[in-house]
């Protein structure tokens, strides 16, 4: 009897599915080992499927029986000691493990009440096993369960996640609420093929770090769809990405136009570059209030504008252009702030050597040095307001935010006049 004794030693905890199992009967249980270890088939396969048995011969039978038949009625008996899954997860019959992943599966909201449990452990480490099957079918199987199982578990989802299959992967990458982002974010960051990172966008719920990842991957299917999902967060500054994006990236511009909550300074960055039924898109939403509306509509107005009455003439030198709009009275900062916006760089540069009496390499060397307060006080130098000097930190030296200046009191200059002075001194300008 010393394996037995092993076995009830081994065998501890309560059967979740089974909890009121009657204690241990002598007579019967004698009975029952001598069937376990000498009886014949049909004796076995009538003790494989009581739940009545007593626990430790169900999971001798599970550890030694040669036939499968039996081994896959133990398998689907309530009363199998879970310890014993991770014996049939490895069983060399199919039909074994098939059986084994469904009943697993049906006990697992039963286990979760207590995922520090030795039993939880023990099945979450059997279905781990069965999900690294060799057997597509069997790895089928889990996913078809687990993609809307509330008690998936994390490890498993993970594993099946990452499964080559795409039949396999990708309904758990889309569909299984259980799957972590640490899992999503691992995924994302090892270049998956296209269709894995559109079933990622397309997850009921994406956190934030998650669509930056999406994004980052310019993937420009996976980008729309996760723009047009609602369940996806998008921050400002994700946002604010998208649109730098969408400037190549036609697919994106209309379902970020559309999309709800669209903060005023992605709007207004928008309007730089895209086309008229995209403007009029945003022009007409409804969640602005009426001042938005208006300001929307003017700035619209006034980069169309730029874009055809106030462009260069042929031939005609970015300083030539600048020089030329002033004489007309039209050189202004929201002119500059437009072309600003619609990436006309050799333009603002000009303005700024214009306005500076410099050449426009010594613009340019001084955007090439990347300090915050040289360029703010070349806008101040140049009568620009800190507003405009904040954007040039932004979109012209391309300052990470670390190293962004902001305006004081949301409008004023930071710095002394004297620090301003100093700086423009010490780059050379009078």
């Amino acid at each position: 009897m010393g394996i037995f004794s092993a076995l009830t030693d081994k065998i501890t905890g309560k059967n979740p599915k089974n909890n009121a199992q009657s204690p241990r009967d002598p007579a019967r249980y004698e009975d029952e080992r001598e069937q376990a270890t000498n009886g014949s088939k049909k004796e076995r396969m009538s003790l494989a499927k009581n739940t009545e048995t007593h626990r430790e011969i169900l999971y001798y039978l599970a550890e030694n029986d040669p036939d499968p038949k039996i081994r896959r009625a133990l398998a689907e008996n309530a009363s199998l000691p879970v310890q014993a899954s991770s014996i049939l997860a490895t069983d060399q019959d199919v039909d074994v493990r098939l059986a084994l992943a469904e009943r697993l599966i049906k006990l697992l909201p039963e286990l979760s009440k207590d995922k520090h449990s030795q039993l939880y452990a023990y099945a979450v480490q059997a279905l781990g096993t069965l999900a690294l099957d060799e057997v597509l079918k069997i790895r089928l199987a889990l996913t078809s369960a687990l993609k809307d199982h509330a008690y998936t578990p994390p490890k498993v989802a993970g594993q099946l996640a990452r499964d080559v299959e795409r039949q396999v992967s990708e309904p758990i990458l889309k569909f299984c609420a259980a799957l972590a982002d640490e899992d999503l974010l691992d995924i994302l960051s090892k270049h998956p093929a296209s269709w894995a990172v559109q079933a990622i966008a397309g997850r009921s719920n994406v956190s934030s770090d998650v669509s930056t990842a999406i994004i980052r991957t310019d993937d420009v299917p996976a980008g729309r769809i996760l723009i047009e999902n609602e369940g996806a967060q998008l921050s400002k500054d994700l946002l604010m990405e998208i649109v730098d994006k969408a400037r190549t990236t036609p697919e994106w511009q209309k379902p970020t136009a559309l999309r709800k909550s669209l903060p005023r300074d992605v709007v207004l960055s928008m309007l730089s570059f895209v086309d008229e039924h995209i403007k009029a898109i945003l022009a007409s939403r409804e969640d602005f209030d009426e001042d938005t509306r208006s300001e929307v509509a003017e700035i619209a107005k006034r980069r169309v504008a730029f874009a055809t009455e106030h462009q260069a003439q042929d031939g005609e030198t970015p300083l030539a252009h600048v020089k030329r709009l002033d004489k007309q009275k039209l050189l202004n900062e929201e002119l500059v702030a437009d072309a600003l916006a619609m990436r006309e760089t050799e333009f603002v540069i000009a303005v700024l050597a214009y306005k500076s009496k410099v050449s426009e390499d010594e613009i340019k060397k001084i955007i090439d040095m990347r300090s915050a307060k040289s360029i703010i006080s070349l806008s101040w130098h140049c009568k620009f307001s800190m507003r405009f000097a904040f954007r040039l930190e932004q979109e012209l030296c391309h300052l990470p935010k670390t190293e962004l200046i902001y305006p004081k009191d949301g409008t004023d200059y930071p710095l002394p006049e004297a620090d301003m002075k100093w700086q423009m001194e010490f780059l050379g300008f009078r």
